[in-house]
């Protein structure tokens, strides 16, 4: 009996198994169990042990202040969650998007001291897959900066048409923001920050998978077709790199100057894509990722408070 047949069977089976273990661990996000009331989550690494005071106590306050619970529906039917810090009716309202695997207390509640300081209000955003919003699927910022600009017109409805709007993003976060910076912005948006944000999914898939010592010639096409076959996107459609280059509105890049994870070359290549002609890069020496402004606080306020002030935002 000639069992030939099942051989391209059997490398089809492995593909698709192959593929799917990639999707489940790249881009699958499982339910959230939510924190306790004395529980507080801070990014795993030792980099970050050194700021986790500042982080728990950041995260408290959060919790301490009083803040509105908002909610919008995604283009593709999730509901996405967020918390509304007011600082005043009529301050900029600076909506902000957390890091690949994070959430909005975990990666942002230092950002509501930083936006309270210079006079705005924040808005904390869970985004899909993450924190208290639905989903189970993470996009590198392909999804999600449509989400950006629901949130941008949610904010609009709410609090009218005279509002001014920055969005803001750490890590992925910030691709999510870069993303949405080179697509069809109403007038509101004012300005954009990106935190050490990467140049593309692909790029940064690419760097982690050396980083951990395995071959990317055979995990990257597998993870690009588990994003296509089980997340139903394409991982390399859109990229902040490109969209970036069509960007007019004020842009703001900070990046640390020893991040290990997003490389801080990264930073530079978007600064230098940039299609703005108000655009700043600011380097934050010694700081890792995500770690710019519990580094140097007084130096990052200072930065915004200049660019905005030149720029007339």
């Amino acid at each position: 009996m000639n069992l030939l047949w099942l051989i391209p069977l059997c490398i089809i089976a492995f593909i698709l198994l192959f593929s799917f273990v990639c999707f489940m661990i790249v881009f699958y996000s499982p339910r959230r169990k939510p924190l306790g009331k004395d529980e507080y989550e801070i990014p795993k690494g030792e980099i970050y042990e050194v700021y986790r005071d500042y982080m728990v106590e950041w995260a408290k306050k959060s919790r301490s202040m009083p803040y509105e619970n908002m909610c919008i529906t995604s283009f593709d039917g999730l509901k996405l969650r967020g918390k509304y810090y007011e600082y005043s009716k009529d301050a900029v309202v600076e909506i902000l998007f957390h890091g690949y695997r994070g959430d909005g207390e975990r990666d942002l509640s230092g950002a509501i001291d930083r936006c309270f300081q210079l006079g705005r209000s924040a808005l904390i955003v869970d985004q899909r897959g993450s924190g208290r919003s639905d989903g189970h699927i993470i996009t590198f910022g392909i999804k999600e900066r449509y989400d950006c600009l629901s949130w941008v017109d949610y904010c609009i409805k709410r609090f009218g048409n005279d509002v001014r709007i920055k969005i803001t993003g750490v890590s992925m976060g910030a691709a999510t923001v870069t993303m949405a910076s080179g697509m069809e912005l109403p007038k509101n948006v004012i300005g954009v920050l990106a935190d050490c944000g990467y140049t593309s999914p692909k790029e940064i898939i690419k760097k982690v998978l050396k980083d951990i010592k395995l071959p990317v010639w055979l995990f990257y096409p597998m993870i690009k077709l588990g994003a296509r076959l089980y997340g139903r996107f394409d991982i390399e459609s859109a990229s902040p790199i490109e969209a970036i280059k069509s960007c007019k509105i004020p842009m703001l890049i900070f990046h640390g100057g020893e991040d290990a994870f997003v490389p801080h070359y990264m930073g530079q290549q978007l600064y230098d894509a940039c299609g703005s002609e108000k655009k700043h890069f600011h380097t934050v020496k010694g700081a890792g990722h995500g770690l710019a402004f519990p580094v140097d606080r007084e130096g990052y306020l200072n930065t915004v408070r200049k660019t905005s002030a030149e720029w007339g935002i």
